[in-house]
């Protein structure tokens, strides 16, 4: 079942639901899934399972998937559907993080780079791929989260994921800030397209904003704010 704003009174959490929810910004999924968990056992008055299909990091906002439920087993079709994700990377500047998680830490001009050079590095990245996840992720290294190193100094090594990029757009109306819609496959991480971006350019680049716009047919657009779904079970 798939919850709406017109279904919510007669939804049976228990028995499974796929809900919809736009993530805010600087918050993590986890506490997502926690502030949800809550609000339906507070409902419910009993314990209940809930996961979600596709972790945002907290600067980035858009479709969550969460299941409830019986629907929980339905998560991994989930995390295998493609999605769609739009935002912006601005040239000419690197974070650790490859994102604004990290301060700036490097800064070059970008007088050098043409429309030309732009639009065939964007036609680079259709198709397969492999890229590097980033070091500021949650990708195991010898058993240990790659982030957890990475604050405590350390440099680990990262092996190349294969990916699939289906649709990538940008307008560089806004120039050195270029704003994308990129469409791939799971275990994308637009924060290592933003940095591959600038270092095909022979340049550098982060990703400045971010936003999931889409996970196979669901969209963003049809997805509940937090506080509007905790609302309406209230009431």
């Amino acid at each position: 079942m798939l919850l709406t704003k017109e279904n919510i009174s007669s939804c049976t959490f228990k028995e499974g639901t796929v809900i919809l929810i736009n993530k805010p910004l600087k918050v993590s999924s986890f506490y997502v899934v926690d502030q949800m968990k809550r609000s339906i056992r507070n409902k419910i008055n009993e314990k209940i399972k809930i996961g979600h299909a596709g972790t945002l990091d907290p600067l980035a906002t858009g479709l969550l998937i969460i299941c409830t439920g019986s629907k929980t087993k339905s998560i991994i079709q989930f995390q295998d559907m493609e999605k769609t994700y739009s935002g912006s990377f601005t040239l000419g500047a690197m974070t650790p993080s490859y994102d604004l998680e990290t301060e700036i830490s490097e800064q070059i001009p970008t007088d050098n780079i043409s429309h030309i050079n732009i639009e065939t590095v964007r036609n680079s990245f259709m198709g397969y791929q492999e890229l590097i996840p980033p070091i500021h992720s949650a990708v195991k290294v010898n058993g240990k989260r790659a982030y957890k190193l990475a604050r405590k100094g350390e440099n680990p090594e990262l092996q190349a994921k294969p990916i699939y990029i289906s649709k990538f757009e940008l307008n560089i109306e806004k120039f050195p800030v270029c704003q994308f819609t990129i469409s791939c496959t799971k275990g994308t991480y637009i924060r290592s397209i933003a940095y591959e971006f600038g270092k095909r350019l022979n340049n550098l680049a982060y990703l400045s904003s971010l936003h999931r716009d889409s996970i196979g047919d669901y969209k963003a657009i049809n997805a509940f704010e937090l506080e509007e779904f905790i609302n309406k079970l209230q009431n």
